[in-house]
């Protein structure tokens, strides 16, 4: 079974990527990010655990015009809800143990997502933590706009192949500290 065998990649490409940290990595990332593509409101992550930190490019975009965005997490099955990020912003921990905006901070729709992740491979298939919350996001999001949903990883989280199902949602591109690359629609 394909969730089954998900499952028992997260464990090991979490620790792979562990191995992978480098405080240099994210600002090598926010240098490739192409200005021909900025994005309106460009919504990030606070970093969770060894994940590449989006902070550098969301700043670097915000420099350029766009406005920053945070998720909160809603109830199973529903997708994100993006909050603006500012200055005055105040933040709770949510039940995930994730950085979040309180529920008040104004909503924004973006058209750029930087998605975490544990892997991505060639095709543009992604690896979350198993919540499925971006799934449903893009799914959500695609149906009535245009969205570009970029993987925001270290190079070494490639992989050659994922197990995908059918409600998995596919990147658009992918940044690393190495490059900038597009997965063919």
């Amino acid at each position: 079974m394909i969730a089954d065998e998900k499952r028992a990649l997260r464990k090991q490409l979490e620790t792979a990527r562990d191995g992978l940290v480098s405080a240099e990595a994210a600002l090598r990332a926010a240098e490739r990010f192409p200005l021909e593509r900025l994005p309106r409101v460009v919504a990030g992550t606070f970093p969770m655990r060894s994940e590449l930190d989006p902070r550098p490019l969301m700043k670097r975009l915000e420099a350029l015009g766009a406005t920053l965005a945070l998720p909160r997490t809603p109830k199973k099955g529903q997708p994100l809800v993006f909050h603006r990020w500012s200055l005055d912003t105040q933040f709770v921990t949510s039940r995930f143990g994730v950085t979040e905006p309180v529920p008040e901070t104004p909503i924004v729709e973006p058209d750029l997502l930087l998605v975490p992740l544990l892997a991505f491979d060639p095709t543009g298939a992604r690896l979350g933590y198993g919540g499925g919350f971006y799934d449903v996001t893009l799914e959500t999001l695609r149906r009535t706009r245009s969205v570009f949903a970029v993987g925001f990883a270290y190079a070494g989280q490639e992989v050659p192949t994922l197990p995908t199902e059918p409600h998995d949602q596919r990147l658009d591109a992918v940044l690393t500290e190495r490059e900038w690359r597009l997965f063919p629609r």
